[in-house]
């Protein structure tokens, strides 16, 4: 088996687009063919993550229309909906097709619009979002993703002290990352009385611990060991990547804050990875509120379980801390276009390790992990990225 490799990256910025999917989707594909030195013609397949265009665009059979905008035409085409976890998804996917020798040169993106350029207003893309809970026993109820994760970041402050400032650290972090981030839908910082201050969403979460709907694309090359040295892009290594799925519905979860999907999705990608979580140098996590965040830190075994509260606050996640994590702003200040984030946080992460992060730089990293979960958490995907000499 070859060692897959990831030689290109690109993205457009997130925030309010108007332009059609195609198109935003090719901006951030054009820029990753450049950043890998391929032509079209070398690329082999293409798996693309959309989890909400037939929708929000009324715009199915994605994949072969985007292809073809790209000039891809002819290829094998797949797209993959997976909730938030839809282009981690597809990036598994088109490892394990490297590695198996099927395909040599893949391309993998996401691209999503959610904001009112669709011509939804919230109420509407929330009961979108929503659509990902489950149909008998939540929606019916009106619950939304909001309460889910208030429900699960609740139990976590019942069983571990967790605080609203404690939350709202979270918030403040990833805002000040963000402005280090031209990309970020959110280049301003904040402070924990605005978090506190804005309007409660759904307990314990405000208005600022939310993250926001977002359009925008991004792609990623990947490509064999073999192929990559025949390329100009600069490689990163994807040393593991682990995929595990949990119970659904909510209430039937063994344990609400365990986040079980993320605990077995990082063990597996340790494992092929050969490594331990503080061999990890940088992390972009899904963050979609700021309770996310801290259940995905002790899931991940950056911080002892219970821990995760505080570790905003203290600076263990912030650049210059511990673990640095969500350097890009995260979620919450970078943005959220569903289909493109997982793809978003590769982007970031292969920057990170190829030392062009510019001011949100973590300095001399060489394993970087993205986690990226759908649902209520019932999917996770977790992935390791390493430096290669």
């Amino acid at each position: 088996m070859t060692s897959p490799r990831i030689v290109g990256v690109g993205m457009t910025d997130f925030g309010v687009h108007e332009r059609p999917l195609v198109e935003l989707f090719a901006d951030a594909a054009f820029a990753a063919f450049d950043d890998a030195g391929v032509e079209g013609g070398e690329i082999d397949a293409f798996y693309l993550g959309n989890a909400m265009g037939g929708q929000t665009e009324r715009d199915t059979h994605l994949a072969p229309t985007l292809a073809s905008h790209v000039g891809l035409a002819g290829i094998p085409c797949q797209r993959y909906e997976d909730a938030c976890a839809t282009s981690s998804n597809a990036f598994k996917h088109a490892v394990r097709a490297v590695e198996s020798g099927r395909h040599d040169v893949v391309l993998v993106g996401g691209v999503e619009r959610c904001t009112p350029a669709t011509g939804l207003g919230t109420p509407e893309m929330t009961a979108v979002f929503a659509s990902a809970a489950h149909r008998q026993y939540e929606q019916p109820t009106g619950l939304s993703f909001p309460g889910v994760f208030g429900l699960l970041t609740t139990r976590h402050m019942h069983e571990h002290g967790t605080t609203e400032e404690d939350l709202a650290a979270v918030a403040v972090k990833n805002h000040r990352h963000g402005t280090l981030n031209s990309r970020a839908q959110f280049g301003k910082e904040t402070t924990v009385e605005e978090v506190l201050d804005s309007p409660l969403v759904a307990s314990p979460f405000h208005l600022m611990d939310c993250c926001p709907f977002s359009d925008g694309a991004a792609a990623a090359i990947v490509a064999s060991e073999e192929a990559a040295a025949s390329l100009s892009g600069d490689p990163v290594g994807v040393a593991g990547v682990g995929h595990a799925t949990d119970v659904v519905p909510l209430a039937d979860k063994a344990d609400l804050t365990a986040t079980r999907s993320a605990r077995e999705a990082a063990a597996q990608a340790y494992e092929e990875a050969d490594i331990a979580p503080d061999h990890v140098d940088v992390a972009e996590v899904h963050d979609c509120f700021t309770g996310a965040e801290v259940l995905a830190i002790e899931a991940l075994g950056f911080v002892e379980d219970g821990a995760g509260g505080p570790a905003a606050a203290a600076g263990t996640t912030a650049l210059g801390g511990e673990i640095p994590v969500n350097p890009s702003g995260g979620l919450k200040a970078k943005g959220h276009p569903i289909g493109a984030t997982g793809v978003a946080q590769l982007v970031e992460l292969t920057e990170q390790l190829r030392g062009e992060a510019g001011d949100r730089q973590v300095a001399d990293a060489e394993y970087a992990l993205a986690h990226n979960l759908g649902g209520d958490a019932a999917t996770t995907v977790v992935s390791v990225l390493e430096v290669v000499a």
